[in-house]
């Protein structure tokens, strides 16, 4: 273990560890114990009771936080020249597809969010191995596959996000910045929760929600005490 810097130690002395806080009280405590210059991202970790191996436990989706999260995602479509004006108006970074599809199978992968029709997937399929070990492949359960490409541009850029569950049944999100009010950073993350809980797979056995850990970029873990999400 290194030595830790003066910041991080007094950040330590502020989170009780052996505490569990509730949503405000975390989010109040993440902006004061935030070690870096820059604004942060505050992110949340969510371990569940699910076993991602099996089909109907292997939880992915999205959901809209209220608050957006801080930071303009750059947004590429791949579509037919018919859907790309759509694309542009909603406030596309890139559209096209034939160009990109060259410059992603050249190493290219400098966008956020890759939005597709269903018409192009077969030519989206050939770049699988690039995209998909990034989570940039598009996929119709986070409505990245669609042919409302103008809807899905604006919910990218207004707060969409998706969040999927990791071979160990964990789930990290980025739920906004340091730089949010406590208020607002508790929406965000209560309305990532709460879709999470509605979702409970039927076949998930003992304990669902079993740990949720709130931290900045830089900061210690705050534990959230999980009995304090309502509904």
């Amino acid at each position: 273990m290194g030595k830790i810097s003066k910041k991080r130690a007094k950040a330590n002395e502020k989170i009780d560890s052996e505490k569990f806080y509730n949503v405000k009280e975390a989010m109040a405590l993440v902006k004061q114990v935030n070690t870096t210059k820059f604004d942060a991202s505050v992110d949340v970790h969510i371990r569940l009771g699910i076993d991602p191996r099996k089909a109907d436990q292997a939880l992915r989706g999205t959901v809209n936080l209220p608050n957006g999260t801080g930071k303009n995602k750059t947004v590429l479509v791949l579509c037919t020249p018919d859907k790309e004006e759509e694309a542009k108006a909603a406030g596309a970074d890139y559209v096209g597809l034939d160009d990109y599809i060259q410059k992603i199978s050249g190493g290219w992968t400098d966008v956020d969010v890759i939005i597709a029709t269903p018409n192009v997937m077969a030519k989206v399929g050939r770049i699988g191995r690039t995209l998909g070990p990034r989570g940039l492949m598009p996929n119709p359960k986070t409505g990245t596959v669609t042919p409302n490409v103008g809807a899905a541009v604006a919910d990218v850029k207004g707060g969409k996000i998706a969040y999927r569950a990791d071979k160990f049944g964990i789930i990290h999100n980025s739920v906004g910045r340091v730089s949010f009010t406590p208020e607002k950073l508790a929406e965000n993350v209560n309305e990532l929760l709460f879709t999470i809980i509605k979702i409970k797979p039927s076949s998930a056995k003992g304990t669902y929600m079993k740990s949720v850990t709130i931290a900045s970029t830089m900061s210690p873990g705050i534990k959230i005490d999980i009995k304090s999400i309502k509904e």
